[in-house]
């Protein structure tokens, strides 16, 4: 039997990484997107030959360099459609083959632009984390070389958080670490007893 497809997302500093983690504990197999990006991009990853031959200098004997992909995405924002049609194809080839290999009831998808790109529609069900914009805002300015820029930067690339909880079919306000664990523990408990109803 397929699992069921929980997409979990939420913007930068919600608490998405943290609530994959509880998920986890709770023996749920996570598939992280970003991660997926990192093996794609590792030396010998299958991102690595097509970046070569998009933007050259992005690409090492350490695989591709997300910071001179990032400089050359600045100086000629063409390269970005190009790129995309690149990595997606991959990153989804890997979410397939993660799918096919689990045999778990419920499996989650840690994606942080589920909306955005649309990946909603492969999911069961969806999973909003969210916060309050001055804990949000604490949290990612709290990391090591953040910029209000950067912050400013990122955040118009993702939806606004009232669209997405206007999307999502389930949300958890990550205020505290036990009661973001209790609601995981919660929904995990509901989505178990919702698939053998």
């Amino acid at each position: 039997m397929t699992p069921f497809r929980l997409g979990l997302t939420g913007s930068i500093g919600m608490g998405k990484s943290t609530t994959a983690g509880f998920f986890r504990a709770q023996g749920l197999p996570v598939w992280d997107a970003d991660a997926a990006v990192h093996r794609l991009y590792a030396p010998g990853g299958a991102a690595v030959a097509p970046i070569a031959a998009l933007c050259p200098e992005a690409v090492t004997e350490t695989g591709v360099s997300r910071e001179t992909l990032k400089s050359a995405l600045q100086r000629d924002p063409a390269l970005l459609p190009a790129l995309e049609s690149l990595v997606h194809p991959l990153v989804a080839a890997d979410r397939a083959a993660f799918l096919a290999q689990c045999t778990a009831d419920i499996a989650v998808f840690d994606i942080p632009l589920l909306f955005e790109k649309g990946s909603e529609a492969e999911m069961d069900a969806t999973l909003l984390v969210t916060a309050p914009p001055a804990l949000q805002r604490a949290r990612v300015l709290a990391r090591p070389g953040m910029t209000e820029a950067q912050f400013a930067l990122i955040l118009s690339r993702q939806m606004p958080d009232r669209d997405k909880r206007a999307r999502a079919t389930h949300i958890i306000e990550t205020l505290g670490l036990a009661a973001v664990e209790a609601a995981v523990q919660a929904l995990i408990a509901y989505l178990k007893e919702s698939r053998d109803a």
